[in-house]
Parts: C-alpha cells; sequence; structure tokens
C-alpha cells in the first residue's frame, strides 16, 4: 500500500467526497421515503412488501457505500482505498444500467447512472495513474 497519500489530486478527493454525501442522501431517503427516488411513473408498487424489503436493502447498500466513500475521503485514505469502492460504485451504476435496458426502460433518467460512471472511470483511472507513479517512485528508491 502506498504511504504518499497526498498524491492524490484534490479534485478526485472532492468528487468522490460528492459521490459520497449522494449515496448518504440516496440511503437516509431511502428510509424514510423511497417514492422520492421511485416516482408513481416507473412502476414499482412500494406498498408491495417483497418491494419494501428490496428498497430498504437499496437504502442500506447506499448508505454503507456512501459512509464507506466518506471515511476514506475525509481521512485522506490510501489512493487504493479510493479506487476499491469507487469501482464498487462504478460496478452498481453498471448494474442499474443492464437492469433498465433488460427492462426496455430506456428514458433520460438512465442518462444519470451513465454519467456516474463515466466521472467513476475518470477517477479509477487518475488514481491508477498515481498508484503506479507513487509504486515507481518506491522502487526507485
Amino acid at each position: 500500500m502506498t504511504k504518499h497519500i497526498d498524491n492524490v489530486p484534490a479534485w478526485v478527493r472532492i468528487v468522490v467526497g460528492i459521490l459520497a454525501v449522494l449515496n448518504i442522501a440516496y440511503g437516509v431517503m431511502g428510509y424514510f421515503r423511497m417514492d422520492l427516488l421511485f416516482h408513481a411513473g416507473t412502476g414499482i408498487d412500494l406498498t408491495n412488501p417483497l418491494i419494501k424489503d428490496a428498497s430498504l436493502e437499496f437504502a442500506a447498500r447506499n448508505l454503507a457505500i456512501g459512509l464507506a466513500l466518506g471515511f476514506v475521503t475525509i481521512i485522506k485514505g490510501a489512493p487504493e482505498a479510493l479506487v476499491i469502492l469507487t469501482i464498487t460504485r462504478a460496478l452498481i451504476e453498471i448494474q442499474t444500467i443492464i437492469i433498465s435496458m433488460t427492462h426496455n426502460n430506456i428514458n433520460g433518467i438512465l442518462l444519470v447512472p451513465i454519467v456516474f460512471l463515466i466521472v467513476e472511470i475518470i477517477i479509477i483511472k487518475t488514481l491508477i495513474g498515481v498508484i503506479k507513479k507513487e509504486e515507481a517512485q518506491q522502487l526507485a528508491k
């Protein structure tokens, strides 16, 4: 693991921090008002007990990822930790995109996970560059 955590660009920490806040907000909103995230037009019956349980799982997942991202960002965690958590978040975006496409639910809302995925790919690519640079510096010593 790298020791030079300050090599992570400030913009990466800021964007990851924003993603963390969004995940935390989605998690908290999901616990209290899932209908704010999934309006009636989506066709999701939030009165169904199984869907209610799934929505609480959705909220818990978002809250956990948000808290982990926030924790690693605030304590200036190593780039490897940021990469792992960002990859986890990117996998969820990919899952959302695939689910939407398989259900023929292709509309403007699908742009949200696509934009987030693009941002996450840029962050991952940047952090991998930072990790490679730090490893090269350690090998040079």
